[in-house]
């Protein structure tokens, strides 16, 4: 049901933040879900996600952290990111006696200056 509602939503979402026509509501509603979104509960809940994503550096969507969990050495990966450029900070991450400063960049911040 919650892949059919996302698809339903960008489905009808208009573009420039603007969000769902006035008065277009999604056919699969049911009364306890209408009450739950009629609640304080889940403009809560995004709020406080929010907030923790905000300390914890990210500033753009889509963003990724990588988490050694060994090391505790994490890597900040803001906006979308190629398939090499990921693959190059696991190995960062993964690289022995390595010592990872933590950035918002990536080696190649701009697509074309990467090898395909």
């Amino acid at each position: 049901a919650f892949w059919q509602a996302i698809e339903w939503v960008y489905a009808h979402t208009r573009s420039d933040g603007l969000g769902l026509p006035e008065g277009l509501r999604y056919p699969g509603l049911n009364p306890a879900v209408e009450q739950c979104l009629a609640s304080e509960r889940p403009e809560t809940l995004i709020r406080a996600q929010a907030e923790e994503a905000t300390k914890g550096g990210v500033t753009a969507t889509p963003s990724l952290r990588l988490h050694d969990r060994q090391t505790s050495q994490a890597i900040l990966l803001q906006g979308p990111i190629e398939g090499d450029a990921l693959l190059s900070a696991m190995d960062m991450l993964a690289a022995e006696d390595s010592v990872v400063s933590p950035t918002t960049e990536m080696p190649a911040d701009v697509v074309g200056d990467m090898p395909r």
